[in-house]
């Protein structure tokens, strides 16, 4: 049994989001065996409380004070939020409310149990919560917990996405005209971990610059990707503002682009490498409740450093050479110029890790062993 590092909060109510098939049941399953467990996929359920929220008012009569309820797939009915928020104040129950969109409960008018309920998210798997964790695999196949050991993920992907189009987006009538959106998904993958520009992305889907805002915004709200800011303080040079996007999981992004076998030394084994490495990122700062932002840097004159960490506390370049040369080194030696008491580092698929004019050469492993034990930031 795979035990995973987010640990729900205790004493506390809890919005749970996670993309689909991230693990959020098993999770609470392991956690709260004990818990009374409601499951909106139970059609007879989701129907009967849909029609009359009040139900669960009945239903959890007589519980003693400090009962944990678990709802499942909470979005389905944001109704329900007025009837836990009752419960909550009158009777003193704690909810765990799991979803995979928080869409449906940012619209105006839903209730969202004005601060009493902590949002926690659960990511792909880790590195650290896999027993010989394999680099490869996790940048071939992706870190869902049903693709990562899969020797075929293919097909798993496929319906994945499928479902995802079919149960987030036509089901709850979150586009227009689905075809577009797939299309856009597309486009997403290949501009993954580049600056956005929505104009140049419209005119490849055939739409507008609104539109395709929107379009990530579904993304985002649908916790299939995030967006990394750009890192804006500037002494000297100029620097570029624009966001970059990452969908949640590098093995969705794969089957998108039509990517798989990747070979070590290729182009797409490096961009599939600095996208695991900045996922692994985005899941140790939400679960170490880091206040550290999450940024890349880049200049008009095309100096990048892939991750920031903090206030220019710790500065990444994610590089997949066997080799680290000093050519790897050049955006760091830029970035320290202008913040010269920056933690520098590159990770890498170079074995030896040291250190080389200041700047801390990582081999992978190593670097994600010590991200896990706080050693990083």
């Amino acid at each position: 049994m795979i035990i995973r590092k987010l640990q729900i909060i205790e004493d506390e109510s809890v919005f749970l989001f996670g993309a689909r098939q991230t693990g959020k049941t098993t999770l609470l399953m392991q956690q709260f065996p004990d818990a009374i467990y409601y499951d909106l996929l139970d059609t007879d359920l989701l129907n009967r409380l849909r029609q009359r929220p009040s139900i669960l008012r009945e239903m959890l009569d007589k519980r003693p004070e400090g009962t944990l309820i678990i709802i499942d797939e909470i979005q389905q009915v944001p109704e329900l939020l007025n009837e836990i928020h009752l419960l909550m104040n009158r009777y003193g129950f704690r909810f765990i409310l799991c979803g995979s969109s928080a869409r449906k409960l940012r619209r105006q008018g839903v209730n969202t149990l004005g601060g009493r309920a902590v949002p926690q998210y659960l990511y792909p798997f880790v590195s650290s919560e896999i027993p010989d964790f394999d680099i490869d695999i996790a940048v071939n196949n992706g870190m869902m917990p049903r693709f990562y050991l899969s020797k075929n993920p293919q097909n798993m992907l496929k319906a994945y996405v499928s479902v995802y189009l079919k149960e987030e987006i036509q089901a709850e009538s979150l586009v227009r005209n689905l075809k577009n959106f797939s299309r856009f998904l597309e486009v997403a993958a290949i501009t993954d971990g580049e600056m956005v520009n929505y104009q140049n992305i419209a005119q490849d889907c055939g739409v507008s610059a609104n539109t395709i805002k929107e379009y990530f915004q579904i993304l985002e709200d649908t916790l299939l990707g995030f967006y990394i800011p750009a890192y804006t303080k500037t002494i000297k040079r100029k620097i570029v503002q624009s966001p970059k996007f990452y969908l949640f999981d590098v093995g969705v992004t794969n089957y998108l682009l039509g990517r798989k076998d990747l070979k070590r030394g290729s182009v797409e084994y490096g961009h599939a490498f600095e996208h695991f490495i900045v996922q692994e990122l985005v899941a140790y700062i939400s679960y170490s409740d880091n206040s550290n932002r999450i940024s890349y840097w880049r200049t008009y004159t095309q100096i990048e450093v892939d991750v920031i960490l903090g206030d220019a506390k710790v500065a990444i370049e994610i590089k997949s050479a066997d080799e680290i040369m000093n050519k790897h080194l050049k955006g760091l030696k830029a970035f320290r110029e202008e913040y010269p008491e920056t933690r520098l580092m590159v990770v890498s698929l170079d074995k030896l890790t040291r250190t080389s004019d200041g700047i801390e050469i990582m081999y992978v492993y190593d670097f994600l062993r010590m991200l896990w034990k706080g050693e990083i930031i």
